[in-house]
């Protein structure tokens, strides 16, 4: 599947690696802008919407090989041999089973708090319930969709999120596959060990990457390394967006060095 996407060329040319961004769940295109916006300055950038959100196509199908390939088929229609995979959440879950699938196609590889475990935990059920609330009350307007959803979910933060895919009085995510493919989402099945330098970028304040998953993590990517952005939750990039882009490019620094 060719996803969605848009792409930006580098302001100034040098040759570097181009970046993929890729959003995690219930997300778009647009989520990983303020890194987006900063990186350009000397890569070209692919911003994809992931299978099932965003303008992308609709499938049955939500899980970690079958994003992989995603994002394997937009890499061939933007006749990108090699790139950079910057990947948050669910989308560094995609990034990740990337390196199983086509190793030689990734030049470097960041993970935005998340690790490769099945964490065989639903965080989202709220979530959920308040997506659906707003299709049962037949809301036509953000404003009518925000006051519907503050009734289940007390994160401002979060409705305000989710209400950028609220489009005109519809979901920009495929809510029934979601709902259904739920455990594949927030499952992992262990993949052969990619032996590459990559980054992880944990919140501080996160359950989604701790000191239990450690052995679990290194075992599958030897060359990690962890950059904890302290104070941070899981949406380190919206929260410390100066820290994660320092992480980033000390990281991508590296990489050419």
């Amino acid at each position: 599947m060719k996803l969605n996407t848009r792409a930006q060329s580098a302001q100034q040319s040098r040759n570097n690696s181009p970046i993929v961004l890729v959003h995690g769940l219930f997300g778009s295109l647009d989520n990983l802008g303020v890194l987006a916006r900063d990186l350009v300055a000397d890569h070209d950038i692919l911003q994809v919407d992931m299978r099932n959100h965003g303008l992308s196509e609709r499938s049955p199908e939500m899980n970690y090989p079958a994003m992989a390939q995603d994002l394997l088929d937009t890499l061939d229609a933007h006749n990108l041999e090699r790139a950079t995979f910057i990947g948050h959440s669910m989308g560094g879950k995609a990034v990740m089973a990337l390196t199983a699938l086509a190793p030689e196609r990734i030049d470097g590889l960041v993970a935005i708090d998340i690790a490769p475990v099945d964490y065989q935990v639903r965080r989202h059920d709220e979530i959920f319930a308040a997506i659906n609330a707003v299709t049962e009350a037949k809301a036509t307007t953000r404003q009518q969709a925000a006051a519907v959803m503050r009734e289940k979910l007390s994160e401002e933060g979060v409705i305000q999120f989710l209400l950028k895919s609220f489009v005109d009085g519809e979901w920009r995510f495929n809510v029934p596959v979601l709902w259904e493919q739920y455990p594949h989402i927030v499952g992992w099945e262990t993949i052969p060990a990619w032996d590459h330098p990559a980054l992880f970028i944990p919140g501080g304040n996160s359950p989604y990457v701790t000191e239990q998953y450690r052995q679990t993590l290194l075992q599958q990517f030897p060359q990690a390394r962890a950059h904890v952005i302290a104070g941070a939750g899981h949406w380190v990039h919206a929260e410390k967006p100066e820290a994660v882009l320092r992480a980033i490019r000390r990281y991508l620094a590296d990489q050419t060095n």
